[in-house]
């Protein structure tokens, strides 16, 4: 009887994940990743409204789905996860799971799908690992952005993509925990755009052109860290990371007192280098200037004040004529004859 009804439930699983593929869009969230812990929780809610009409869980490494919720028919699990396993339920989208004494067997890759109406299929990925993720090596941001604490900010889903978007996730990544929060979902509908906030940290915009800001007012230390904007496009999920750093406002004072620093250090010493450069090129003028005048003397500059007598004598005697040449009289020698004379 028990195996039977086990047929059942598998039969009834693979009935309605058909039936839903053939006319719904499948959409898939990013894969998150959680560090083995006991009573650890594989998040699955998904971001817009409507009615559940079923979640599935699998496992890689099981052949059959280890969890399952039909509103209708209740749960069902299998039996290395019958006691282990319960669904969170915290909203009417919300197929998460906990997950309590757990075993290095429950590392590995988790696949959960939410059968909704009239959307369709939502489904995501979470992989269990036993030690925590280095920030420093998974995670390359695409923008850093500093700001001081009671501040506001806005961070801009932004990203040049190849497609037609329909849905935009922002989420913010716990790093030390190897898990992700989301804060709101952007979902393009045949009416218009819809916008899911799951946070109530921040208050966030969905354009009509698929475009989503998070606004923080008042931001407090613990709103540092990463955060991922998802695009879900025709083409694939595309992603951009934001690395948001908090500061007290002195030490955001002192950074930007040391940015003054080094930019005031730098217009001078690029001063410096100026007057050092014009002076080198004056020198070396001069030094060639010395070089050509060595090199033809003839081109040597005349001193005004050299032969400046002699140019004014010349200039006498021109405007003198032969009446002006100078007579010499030997007074002594006409004098010294007349008294020879009168001795005699």
């Amino acid at each position: 009887m028990v195996a039977v009804q086990k047929d059942y439930w598998y039969f009834l699983v693979l009935m309605m994940l058909l039936c839903f593929l053939k006319g719904s869009v499948q959409m898939k969230a990013p894969e998150s990743t959680v560090i083995l812990q006991e009573g650890m929780i594989l998040d699955c809610l998904c971001p817009w409204t409507g009615q559940l009409t079923m979640v599935s869980w699998t496992k890689k490494s099981l052949k059959q789905p280890l969890a399952v919720y039909h509103p209708q028919y209740g749960t069902n699990f299998a039996s290395s996860y019958d006691g282990r396993v319960e669904f969170l339920k915290t909203t009417a989208m919300d197929g998460s799971i906990s997950i309590r004494n757990v075993t290095e067997s429950d590392i590995g890759h988790y696949h959960c799908s939410l059968q909704t109406y009239p959307q369709g299929s939502w489904t995501k990925d979470t992989f269990v690992e036993k030690t925590a993720i280095t920030t420093s090596i998974s995670i390359q941001p695409d923008t850093k952005l500093v700001v001081a604490e009671n501040d506001n900010l806005t961070i801009n889903c932004d990203l040049v993509h190849n497609g037609e978007v329909y849905q935009v996730s922002i989420e913010k990544l716990n790093t030390e925990e190897g898990s992700s929060n989301i804060i709101a979902t952007c979902q393009m509908l045949e009416d218009g755009v819809e916008l899911n906030e799951f946070n109530s940290r921040g208050r966030v915009n969905c354009s009509d052109a698929m475009e989503v800001r998070l606004h923080l007012t008042n931001i407090i230390k613990e709103d540092g860290g990463f955060y991922r904007c998802n695009f879900s496009t025709d083409a694939g999920v595309q992603s951009t990371t934001v690395l948001l750093t908090t500061l007290s406002s002195q030490d955001l004072r002192g950074l930007h007192h040391m940015l003054y620093v080094y930019i005031g250090g730098g217009l001078v010493g690029v001063a410096l280098l100026m007057i050092l450069l014009v002076t080198w090129v004056n020198r070396m003028k001069r030094k060639r200037e010395d070089y050509r005048i060595k090199l033809h003397p003839a081109k040597r500059q005349r001193n005004t004040y050299d032969h400046g007598c002699v140019y004014d004598r010349m200039k006498k005697g021109t405007k003198s004529g032969a009446r002006d040449k100078e007579i010499y009289v030997n007074f002594q020698i006409v004098k010294a004859h007349k008294n020879q004379k009168q001795k005699r």
